[in-house]
């Protein structure tokens, strides 16, 4: 077991009446880890402060939802006022329509659109509207590519080279995977024999643009535009997962980014403001296919609530009337920090490789480039969590797995970055002597 890092004792207490309620002690699995997670008392801007009252500059920002930092102001004061007003109606709302506006205005794809609850929602509708369009039950998705924990994508690979899936998790019936092929990303040849073979039968093939639930990971040139001819000439609904890159890489996500309009697309994280919220959306004759309209059934109590309507249609007027101040300031600052910590990892002798886009960035623990989820299954596991634990120590929390990504917000400082990259240099040290002791 590792041992604690800085002195956490409120959050091991915690930590131990948690374990007794909540299965592994959390209420999401990548909030865990050795020894125990530190508790969250309060946040404001780009800090956290834990039970024991210890501050960290955060680059988790809540897995990329806060683009504006934690407490935003006017998101606050916003929903401070809609609370007077109610919290649930069950009823349509004037801001929910707005809000929608907005949405279809920066989202490239989105001639109509639903909100929902979380990211899982909104991918497990996208997909089924997808089928009920195409009539079709088969559907693509990529080695690392996260959508959410229902079913039909918690799906590893098979054997072959079309790779039918098999359950990812205990409590999947092999039947329910049936129908899901998984390829590797970036990889145009294993698409082309899986269309060859399947593609009168393929419904979606489902897509994080830049895949950020396995460390992070760049499309090569041209894949994403080889995604949407052959989804296009066979018929097959393309849908971007943008819960993390919609109003990351851009206000049009990586539609905007990379120039590419899907058939369908997903948002979720940065579109809450800090609050439970994701829409899917997309052409408006599969769209149409949702009920009431439509036979494809879909429906939600807590759906396009005001509170949560409020907090996104603030968070969008604000990105949308700042975008050209906000997106190059958020790029110049992650490239400091990847730059900063390439540099620092050739200076220690670590093999690693950095890799970032606008505001997303992470490290991986290998010599090799990584190029999709294979790759990223061969980096050092355990330099990372050396890596993670003196970052920890120094006062800096990122992710605590090498599989995730790191987020830079609008509230992070100058001095923020310095504090961050001191900590860098300590933290590639630390997890210089793990490789050492291997």
């Amino acid at each position: 077991m590792v041992e604690p890092t800085l002195n956490t004792s409120k959050s091991k207490t915690l930590f131990e009446r948690a374990k007794k309620i909540l299965p592994g002690g959390v209420n999401s699995p990548v909030r865990a880890f050795e020894p125990y997670p530190f508790f969250v008392e309060c946040a404001q801007g780009s800090k956290m402060y834990d039970a024991d009252s210890k501050a960290y500059v955060d680059y988790c920002m809540a897995y990329g939802a806060l683009l504006l930092g934690h407490a935003y102001p006017e998101i606050m004061e916003a929903v401070k006022n809609q609370l007077a007003k109610g919290t649930l109606y069950g009823a349509p709302t004037e801001r929910e329509v707005e809000f929608a506006e907005l949405i279809q205005k920066a989202s490239p794809c989105m001639e109509m659109l639903r909100l929902v609850n979380s990211g899982t929602e909104a991918t497990m509708h996208a997909i089924r509207a997808a089928r009920g369009y195409t009539g079709r039950k088969k559907i693509v998705k990529f080695e690392g590519c996260f959508h959410g924990s229902h079913d039909s994508v918690l799906v590893k690979a098979g054997s072959g080279a079309t790779s039918f899936g098999a359950p990812n998790s205990l409590g999947i019936p092999e039947e329910t995977t049936r129908n899901t092929i998984v390829l590797p990303y970036n990889d145009v040849e294993a698409l082309e024999v899986a269309f060859k073979s399947e593609g009168s039968d393929i419904a979606t093939v489902i897509v994080e643009p830049v895949l950020a639930n396995v460390g992070l990971i760049l499309p090569k040139k041209d894949y994403l535009s080889y995604l949407r001819k052959v989804t296009s000439d066979y018929g097959s609904v393309l849908i971007f997962d943008e819960i993390i890159t919609g109003f990351r890489l851009a206000l049009g996500g990586a539609q905007e980014h990379f120039n590419i309009k899907p058939d369908m697309a997903t948002l979720g994280k940065v579109l809450g403001g800090g609050f439970p919220l994701a829409a899917f959306g997309g052409k408006k004759e599969i769209m149409q296919t949702i009920s009431p309209v439509g036979k494809v059934y879909q429906a939600g109590t807590f759906s396009g609530n005001p509170v949560s309507a409020t907090a996104g249609f603030t968070i969008l007027s604000i990105l949308s009337q700042k975008k050209n101040q906000i997106y190059p300031n958020l790029e110049k600052k992650c490239l400091e920090l990847k730059k900063a910590l390439s540099d620092l990892a050739a200076s220690h002798k670590v093999s690693a490789q950095v890799y970032n886009i606008a505001s997303l960035y992470q490290i991986f623990f290998t010599k090799e480039q990584v190029t999709d989820y294979a790759c990223a299954k061969h980096s050092d596991a355990q330099m990372f969590t050396a890596y993670f634990h003196e970052l920890l120590r120094q006062g800096v929390f990122i992710p605590p797995s090498q599989y995730e990504t790191c987020f830079v917000s609008t509230a992070h400082s100058e001095e923020d970055l310095k504090f961050t990259i001191n900590a860098f240099d300590k933290a590639l040290e630390a997890a210089s002597k793990e490789r050492k002791t291997k």
